[in-house]
């Protein structure tokens, strides 16, 4: 029973970064889902594949796991890289390539 500690990465429906401030505690799935013969909807009977615990800190997220005794793997988060652009910058004199229409 593994567990993930990471922090979620932003979405990519929206250029928001909500959700993304915390840190989530989660278990690796100890089998693979199956496909329901009826429905065809998938199923698993691993239960603690629907665990999702959500911590403000790290630390916190450690502490818990190593409280409760689960083995776990950390992900640190990807920093990213801002590029600081101005709209005025499409017109400077000392541009690469001329603006033109």
């Amino acid at each position: 029973m593994l567990a993930r500690i990471y922090r979620p990465a932003k979405t990519a429906m929206q250029s928001g970064k909500a959700k993304t401030k915390d840190w989530v505690l989660e278990f690796e799935p100890a089998s693979a889902r199956r496909s329901d013969p009826l429905m065809g909807w998938t199923q698993s009977s691993d239960m603690n594949g629907q665990v999702r615990l959500n911590f403000e800190t790290r630390d916190e997220a450690v502490a818990y796991a190593q409280r409760h005794e689960i083995p776990f793997q950390l992900f640190e988060p990807k920093t990213h890289k801002r590029i600081i652009k101005a709209y005025a910058d499409n017109f400077a004199a000392g541009r690469r390539q001329p603006w033109t229409h």
